[in-house]
């Protein structure tokens, strides 16, 4: 009978636990976030995508800018006064168009000052995000993307050639709808992005040269700009990062199921050892 309750305890505990531990975690990131506003006098909103867990067939899933996502960025920005700044810590592959448009626009019009910090990436939807801060702040080590549309895990650019490449008797329909739908998306992204840059009081000469890079197509989606690539396209970059961003990365762990294989002492050395 005892070890039946001792069996009990610990498998209630295991099922508790992990709704314990979110918890502290959460009670954590609240704590720092407002430390961080209290140096800063600022609005410290996060956007960290990491990855969720492994899926019972093993396949891992991964988050990304969505419309919820959106929801609670405008409802953050609403909730500051126009005259509180605004940091946005930045951690992301990207996301969907329509959200990251949202939020692009909702950065820009806040009166007061808008900062987006790049720890370690802000790639594609991520990468337009920053477009419509301010000032970008960068580790040297971390990289922007191309905002070059995707269909259906194309680029829009790659299946536009097919259309010069082949004639169009050996073209199938459904190649031309998605062609169709990559001039679209285009022509939009590239509008949407030149808007974003104008507003934001970006030099002309600057607008075509940043449009032509991130939308061009000439390189692949995933292409990493570094800081040093960033500065000379003329984007509002600076390497001023706070070391408590570094920090606050800590505490957006990847989800359960999913393990690093990166280890080692997490503890500063300092000199020669």
């Amino acid at each position: 009978m005892n070890f039946l309750i001792v069996l009990v305890i610990l498998l209630l505990f295991f099922l508790i636990w992990p709704f314990i531990r979110a918890q502290l975690i959460e009670g954590r990131r609240f704590a720092y976030l407002r430390r961080l506003e209290e140096k800063r006098k600022s609005r410290v909103i996060t956007l960290i995508d990491r990855r969720r867990g492994v899926s019972f067939l093993g396949v891992p899933f991964w988050e990304f800018i969505d419309i919820e996502d959106a929801e609670e960025i405008l409802r953050a920005v609403r909730l500051t006064p126009k005259t509180i700044p605004i940091d946005l810590v930045i951690h992301t592959p990207g996301g969907l168009a329509l959200p990251t448009e949202q939020i692009a626009r909702t950065l820009l019009g806040h009166q007061a000052k808008v900062t987006v910090f790049i720890p370690h990436y802000a790639m594609s939807g991520g990468t337009l995000l920053a477009l419509a801060a301010d000032e970008i702040v960068m580790d040297r080590r971390a990289v922007l993307g191309g905002v070059d549309p995707q269909i259906q895990g194309f680029p829009a650019g790659a299946i536009l050639s097919v259309l010069e490449q082949k004639p169009p008797q050996r073209i199938r329909d459904k190649t031309y709808i998605m062609a169709n739908v990559a001039r679209k998306a285009l022509t939009e992204i590239r509008q949407f992005v030149e808007e974003l840059l104008v507003e934001n009081n970006y030099d002309p000469k600057a607008v075509k040269r940043i449009t032509e890079t991130l939308v061009g197509g000439q390189r692949t989606h995933d292409f990493p700009i570094t800081f040093t690539q960033a500065k000379e396209l003329g984007l509002r970059v600076s390497t001023s990062m706070p070391p408590e961003i570094y920090g606050l990365l800590t505490l957006y762990p990847p989800r359960r199921g999913v393990r690093s294989p990166v280890q080692y002492i997490p503890l500063p050395y300092g000199g020669r050892r």
